[in-house]
């Protein structure tokens, strides 16, 4: 596939993924009835593109811009690691899970600039906050996931995918991933781990946007979920392998499941606290990860 192909496939999943992630949540969070979430997210968009975009005094302008443009590519970028179809069908890099990764773990980056850049102190804290809880998950959510990486004995998604021909790793590494669908949430800053975007901080990193630039933040938080989501379903149910349908559909199939459990989670788990959290991460977490990561091993040898 040329590099062209590869981004509109990438594009495509991400809004599409987004849309449905969005109408999820607004099913499970109202009664207005399927017709009315269907066009909630383009009834949402138009309401943003027309409302004028508030400014703050003496904003740093370039950060909170480059903010939401960060977050977006980096959502895109970790999705150019997973192959959608099939071993060829373009995408799949030889270190991709190393690639996804480093960009899920630069979220913190693009989170912090966009609570600095309003100078305000509520988005401020809702950065610090961010900061606080990938320092806490980071770790439990590298190790399950190079775990994969063990029996397949390759950083390549594809390669990880193909070794789940006889067996999903779901089953050989039960822990993985529930671990995995914890932390990715608390990455995605999703559910009961929006604590930078907390009630008790006004909205947090989002108090002082609008506009534009409040859409495109909530464009590139969804589509980090879709993208946390496809790896998921690569790295422990299999990606693209099942019976009679054709790859790239089992690829949506998964990703949906996955997306359908994460909106599921937000509206049904009650938010953290920051040092319930950060607990929860280090002793809870992290030792979890590390018993999968020595089940993997001893499975692996």
């Amino acid at each position: 596939m040329t590099t062209l192909s590869i981004l509109v496939q990438v594009a495509a999943l991400l809004t599409g993924g987004a849309y449905v992630l969005v109408v999820t949540d607004r099913l499970m969070s109202s009664t207005g009835g399927v017709r009315s979430a269907l066009v909630y997210p383009v009834r949402r968009l138009s309401f943003l593109l027309l409302q004028p975009a508030t400014t703050t005094e003496r904003p740093d302008f370039e950060a909170w811009i480059l903010g939401p443009a960060l977050l977006m590519a980096l959502a895109a970028v970790g999705a150019v690691a997973i192959p959608v179809a099939g071993p060829s069908a373009g995408g799949d890099i030889h270190a991709g899970l190393v690639l996804f990764g480093a960009a899920m773990l630069i979220v913190l980056v693009a989170v912090f600039i966009f609570g600095w850049g309003p100078n305000s102190v509520f988005p401020m804290i809702g950065g610090y906050r961010m900061a606080a809880m990938v320092l806490s998950v980071g770790i439990p959510f590298s190790l399950v996931v190079l775990t994969t990486a063990i029996p397949a004995e390759s950083l390549s998604v594809g390669m990880i995918v193909e070794a789940q021909s006889s067996l999903w790793f779901v089953v050989v590494q039960p822990l993985g991933l529930p671990i995995y669908l914890v932390t990715a949430a608390a990455i995605a800053f999703w559910g009961p781990f929006d604590l930078p975007e907390g009630a008790d901080l006004a909205g947090g990193v989002v108090a002082e946007a609008s506009g534009l630039r409040l859409a495109m933040w909530r464009f590139a938080r969804a589509a980090l979920l879709v993208t946390l989501s496809l790896m998921g379903q690569a790295v422990f149910l299999g990606g693209y392998l099942g019976p009679i349908l054709p790859g790239w559909a089992w690829t949506i199939v998964k990703t949906l499941v996955l997306l359908v459990l994460l909106a599921l989670a937000g509206r049904t788990m009650a938010r953290m606290r920051v040092q319930t959290f950060v607990w929860f991460g280090w002793v809870v977490l992290l030792p979890l990860a590390l018993v999968d990561v020595f089940v993997s091993g001893w499975l692996a040898l």
